[in-house]
């Protein structure tokens, strides 16, 4: 053989080992989705289940691993799943959402592969279709940081998830019934800690147990459908580390507020006496206060937990007071090698304005929630599927609310698919204003952004003056107060249909959502992948023919 041929060999051959070996690792999951019966509050009720498990199994996996998960609808109604803080880089595809995938219909599967690129942290998924969340489905997804990207803390013993939330007995079919009716949903039966609550009568099996002297990692997110809550834990402080893929400024607190849809990670050393202790999480802002127990064991300890619960703030300026300690730690790493605080997001000109004001009225007769004065329909066609196919004026009209709605835009309401049309790469700024009287919580999918400012009464240009433009957390929700509002900076840099939604499912069911559309001029492989092989495809796009793909070209 030649020494041309040899070498042309040699060539092919390591052409082929670093593809091998440059590909990121892949995980694989198959899911059951099934009812069962499960007794959150002691009483049983009909639950959603993966795999047997209510809450569902954790996905535990690291910055830049592909996920290719099998779910297997076997509920009587059309599902789909969301992972709450998952960018999906350039593949809104697989985001899980009705603005951008057909549901799995009942008695069949699909497949969702995405990449949880460049992103550390703490997560949980969802079903997002109807009510289906109030019945389970929900667990934790955790991203952990590559070995060569160091965290700014010492390896903890072990790391738990923490899954809070508010519970209703009735069930999602129940409450989507009362929903559609054009009810409120009424106040929640209680507050359960990874499925259950303690009773406190000696017989309760721990959730987490701790080495005496060892510290431990705690992923806290309210899954929850409604409330805010309070979390604490009998005698032991709370180091907050990292809120939803930002390492922060490591302060150490007696309890936290987290709002629907957020997740804190913490540390908690077992330094105390060794026995028992609860772990506690309660109704905030509420008239009448819900609380869910949870034990925390010291191994080989002696003694069961005290009786006198820890107690919970009151009044949301507290809350806001936390918000405010919240800081960017600028010299950590994420997800990359680089500083987090290497992006000065404050020196960024600003491009557009979008205030959002969120509001609660009747139309018909039937309760609804609007944004702009727009209360969001899903169209039986996605409507990412319906602008990748060329329809999507037979589905929707783009920008049906104004950037900076009137005075009046409270006093009519419009029922139709609400898109905001976004200049790939522009960076935004965004205004959430709410004149209600109760808290709003907000999630942006697709993204993270910087959480700027909060503060109460009505949002004007001169506000700016007041933001945080140095180490405001990078993260995807926010709350905003009763009568207060919210700013949020952002590059809209990842292209794709995202939606903007309330992380309350009553008033994201009942219209408080939209879409932004971010398009790539170049319809390139560079900013957006091309529609997955295995798409499910319906309404009017079910039997056209599939556009042609995305070039590979710059």
């Amino acid at each position: 053989m030649s020494s041309v041929m040899y070498m042309l060999l040699f060539c092919l051959s390591a052409g082929v080992i670093s593809v091998v070996q440059g590909e990121d690792p892949y995980l694989y999951f198959t899911w059951n989705v099934t009812y069962g019966t499960i007794s959150p509050l002691g009483v049983p009720q009909q639950g959603i289940l993966i795999n047997g498990q209510f809450p569902g199994p954790n996905i535990n996996s690291t910055s830049n691993n592909n996920i290719v998960l099998n779910v297997f609808n076997n509920l009587d109604e059309p599902l789909l799943f969301t992972w709450s803080g998952v960018q999906q880089r350039k593949n809104s595809w697989q985001d899980g959402t009705l603005g951008t995938m057909c549901p799995i219909p009942p008695g069949q599967n699909y497949t969702y592969r995405f990449q949880v690129k460049d992103q550390i942290g703490s997560y949980f998924y969802y079903p997002i279709t109807a009510m289906h969340r109030a019945s389970g489905g929900f667990g934790g997804l955790r991203i952990n940081s590559r070995l060569l990207i160091p965290v700014p803390y010492a390896d903890p013993e072990d790391d738990y998830t923490v899954l809070i939330g508010d519970w209703y007995a009735k069930g999602h079919t129940a409450l989507k019934k009362h929903l559609d009716s054009g009810r409120s949903m009424a106040r929640p039966d209680g507050v359960i800690i990874n499925g259950k609550s303690a009773k406190g009568d000696g017989k309760d099996e721990p959730l987490f147990t701790m080495k005496p002297g060892k510290t431990y990692k705690y992923r806290i997110c309210n899954v929850g459908l409604k409330n805010s809550l309070n979390f604490r834990i009998q005698g032991h402080p709370m180091k907050l580390v990292e809120m939803e893929g930002s390492h922060t400024v490591q302060n150490t607190y007696e309890s936290l507020d987290v709002h629907v849809g957020q997740c804190f990670s913490v540390l908690v050393t077992a330094d105390k006496d060794p026995k028992d202790y609860y772990m506690v999480a309660s109704t905030r802002f509420t008239k009448k206060v819900l609380t869910g127990k949870g034990i925390m064991r010291y191994e080989n300890g002696n003694g069961p937990a005290s009786p006198e619960l820890p107690e919970a703030p009151v009044g949301w300026a507290w809350s806001l007071n936390q918000f405010r300690s919240f800081r960017w730690n600028l010299t950590a790493s994420a997800a990359r090698p680089n500083p987090q605080g290497s992006y000065h997001y404050g020196k960024i000109n600003i491009t557009r304005t979008l205030k959002i004001v969120n509001s609660a009225t009747k139309v018909d007769g039937k309760l609804r929630y609007a944004i702009n004065g727009v209360s969001h329909v899903d169209p039986e066609t996605p409507l990412k599927l319906a602008e990748y196919y060329g329809v999507a004026d037979k589905v929707f009209k783009y920008d049906t609310i104004q950037d900076d709605p009137p005075a009046t835009v409270e006093d009519k309401v419009t029922l139709a698919p609400n898109v905001v049309n976004q200049t790939f790469r522009n960076f935004v700024e965004i205004i959430f204003e709410n004149h209600e009287k109760s808290i709003q919580s907000w999630n942006l999918d697709g993204y993270s952004f910087f959480a700027v400012a909060i503060e109460p009464g009505r949002w004007a240009p001169e506000k700016r003056k007041n933001y945080n433009l140095l180490d405001g957390v990078s993260r995807h929700t926010i709350q905003v107060f009763p009568k207060s509002w919210a700013a949020i900076m952002l590059t809209f840099d990842n292209a794709g249909m995202w939606n903007v939604r309330s992380e309350q499912s009553e008033r994201r069911y009942l219209g408080q959502q939209f879409y932004v559309s971010v398009l790539s001029p170049a319809r390139s492989l560079r900013d957006e992948y091309n529609l997955p092989d295995n798409t499910l495809v319906c309404g009017i796009v079910k039997d056209l023919p599939k556009p042609p793909p995305y070039s590979a070209g710059a």
